[in-house]
């Protein structure tokens, strides 16, 4: 099982148990982080997936830059966009983001071959 396979099942297990066991505060806050992602308003729901994906590697979350990742992709975001959003990334974050970087270029061709 890819990293890809494996991050989308334990995801969607956990995320599973979270929601049925979760009190109305986690509901809500689930239900919050969808619906600020969902469709295109005044930002395209792929810009918003950047704007995560960028916020995810400054704050060095790998599980969130790959999710974040693979919805961009998803969205139809070009290797070009991604890494440019890289960029901005290294930018803010500095070089202690270098290693997500490198876990997020591994994780972007897995979601590749997916496609």
């Amino acid at each position: 099982m890819t990293r890809y396979d494996e991050f989308r099942r334990f995801r969607e297990e956990l995320n599973e148990k979270i929601l049925r066991r979760g009190t109305t505060h986690t509901k809500r806050f689930f239900t919050l982080d969808t619906k600020v992602y969902e469709g295109d308003t005044a930002l395209s729901a792929k810009t918003k997936e950047l704007l995560g994906l960028c916020a995810s590697m400054v704050l060095r979350c790998d599980d969130c830059i790959a999710y974040h990742m693979d919805q961009a992709v998803r969205g139809g975001a070009s290797d070009e966009e991604l890494f440019e959003t890289f960029d901005i990334a290294l930018l803010v974050g500095g070089s202690i983001v270098i290693p997500h970087l490198r876990r997020a270029v591994e994780f972007l061709e897995e979601c590749r071959e997916r496609q």
